[in-house]
């Protein structure tokens, strides 16, 4: 049974359902947000009251309520009072209403109660002839609010523990949020069929826009006809315009075909190469290697570590007859962010070839592989699709080896049939097309490079510790090495209950008491809530052991 089962969105006019409202505005603004003196009733009528419409989420039949927000449209307007001047701050020629009181009971927070409140309040205010609504929104959800649309703007008001930051939010900001969410497209009358507002930290798998799946959905065609052909190298040189690569091959299946794939091609050369290892990724490249029946070495430093020029150096120097290189640009397990540029130089004065598994680096940082002889990629992480389409980049020419390597596989036989040798799935070529159109890529780096800087931020805050240096740490993965008083499996177990999803249900992290919180999808979702779970599920012991 969901825990919002029998609750609907609608106007408050019932007589409980305004006294609800004033018991939960004075729990809310008295005795969390401390904006107003106590009283004995604990009840807090807002002085607008009788202007207000108020949207709230409510079991009739139980006379319970999870949540509200009031619609205002009268001037002078709250933040008149707080902001001289407050049209000065605004875009001109707009239709303005206020939002206030956003308010979610304690119980019912972490679900999908406040993003149907907007819903529904953006839909009135439209229906009442408004495209802009200005509200004062508490410093201690300022990301939140930024993730829903809102624009800050002007200086905080406020004081002591009731700080406010004014923003506005536009009709077209939340359009543009519907279109960038598939969970916020839908209705707010289908939002209450959700337990948990899920925050997607998971490396997979990952959240992608509204026109990804649309275009997913729409009806498949024939990977023969003219107009498909046309799509699949409109894709291609998207691919390899962000990479640099001089051409890449798409395969239907997972980022683990695209390794295979790059393994089969290893085998054609019949000399020995070398596997750089520094994580569970690097030794799944031993994996594709002994099933390709490879000839090779390994060179292996510590979890954590990113390899620098001199380990490069020293694996070289030690096994001087290797042909080609092996190695995780993103060793995604450890969330460690390997130098492609070091790796490059060391392998081209050294004269051998470099491959590279850029499974979860590709979308979310620069990658350029100039000079790079195989790297594979995936639609379904970074590159904010949907899975199921592997990708080898190359710049060399391919041939056939159907004596040696199975059709599936054979690069040389996709190159020699323009990409499509056989069965391609127009739909995921598609999703990743829309995605790749979506995207302003160097905007997206940005994005997920301040993701990052926050997260472990706010962690290092809390002494909850990373695996990675700063220096060396891959921005869309952080990896928490959790104290050993702590299960990675109960913690990671609480927080879904909570509705935050991060990764801890891998093998090689539940070994290591590990979890992990990505940026890899289209939606950057602020990581407060993860943080504020963690400070309570863990800091206490921390401090213990301290």
């Amino acid at each position: 049974m969901s825990l919002l089962d029998g609750f609907i969105y609608k106007i408050a006019e019932l007589p409980w359902e305004i006294q609800a409202v004033h018991a939960l505005n004075y729990k809310t603004f008295v005795d969390e947000i401390p904006q107003h003196e106590p009283n004995t009733e604990k009840v807090l009528t807002d002085k607008f009251h009788d202007q207000n419409t108020y949207i709230i989420c409510v079991d009739e039949p139980q006379q319970n309520l999870a949540g509200m927000i009031a619609f205002r449209d009268q001037r002078p307007f709250s933040l008149d009072e707080k902001l001289k001047d407050l049209d000065s701050y605004l875009p001109q020629n707009r239709s303005l209403c206020e939002i206030r009181l956003l308010s979610v009971a304690e119980e019912f927070r972490y679900t999908r109660v406040a993003q149907g409140l907007i819903a529904q309040l953006v839909q009135h205010a439209t229906d009442c002839g408004y495209d802009m609504a200005v509200i004062s929104g508490t410093v201690r959800q300022i990301k939140l609010y930024e993730f829903l649309g809102f624009v800050p703007f002007g200086p905080v008001v406020g004081s002591g523990g009731a700080k406010y930051q004014p923003m506005y939010l536009t009709v077209e900001a939340y359009t543009d949020l519907k279109t960038r969410s598939s969970s916020f497209s839908r209705g707010s009358e289908e939002l209450t069929n959700d337990d948990r507002l899920a925050f997607n930290f998971l490396p997979g798998p990952v959240e992608f826009s509204q026109h990804v799946l649309d275009a997913y959905n729409e009806p498949s065609c024939s990977h023969r006809g003219p107009e498909f052909a046309k799509d699949f190298q409109e894709t291609c040189r998207w691919l390899c315009q962000m990479s640099n690569a001089a051409r890449v091959q798409l395969l239907m299946g997972p980022g683990t075909m695209a390794n295979d794939a790059i393994a089969a091609q290893l085998g054609l050369l019949d000399q020995t190469g070398l596997i750089l290892i520094s994580g569970e990724f690097g030794r799944r490249l031993v994996s594709h290697a002994n099933g390709a029946r490879l000839s090779f070495e390994t060179f292996e430093i510590p979890e954590g570590r990113a390899f620098e020029r001199k380990d490069l150096q020293q694996a070289l120097d030690r096994f001087p007859d290797v042909s080609w290189v092996w190695g995780a640009h993103c060793e995604t397990s450890t969330g460690v962010l390997n130098d492609i540029s070091v790796y490059q130089e060391v392998c081209r004065d050294r004269g051998v070839l470099l491959c590279l598994d850029c499974i979860s680096s590709l979308g979310t940082v620069p990658v350029n592989l100039a000079g790079v002889y195989l790297a594979s990629g995936t639609s379904g992480k970074g590159m904010a699709s949907i899975a199921g389409v592997a990708m080898v980049f190359h710049h060399h020419d391919l041939v056939p080896a159907p004596e040696r390597i199975p059709c599936a596989l054979d690069l040389g036989l996709y190159q020699q049939n323009q990409g499509i040798p056989f069965t391609i799935q127009s739909n995921l070529v598609h999703a990743l097309l829309a995605a790749l159109r979506l995207h302003e890529w160097d905007s997206r780096f940005e994005d997920v490079r301040r993701w990052s800087r926050s997260i472990r931020q706010q962690l290092h805050e809390i002494d909850v510790p990373t695996l990675a240096a700063d220096s060396c740490a891959m921005p869309s993965v952080v990896t928490l090495a959790l104290p050993r008083s702590h299960s990675s499996e109960e913690i990671g177990d609480q927080l879904k209950d909570r509705g935050v999803l991060v990764s801890y249900q891998s093998g090689y992290l539940l070994e290591r008491n590990w979890i992990q919180a990505c940026r890899l999808g289209a939606e950057s979702k602020p990581p407060e809530k993860l943080v504020r779970l963690l400070k309570k599920m863990i800091q206490p012991s921390l401090s213990l052991e301290h």
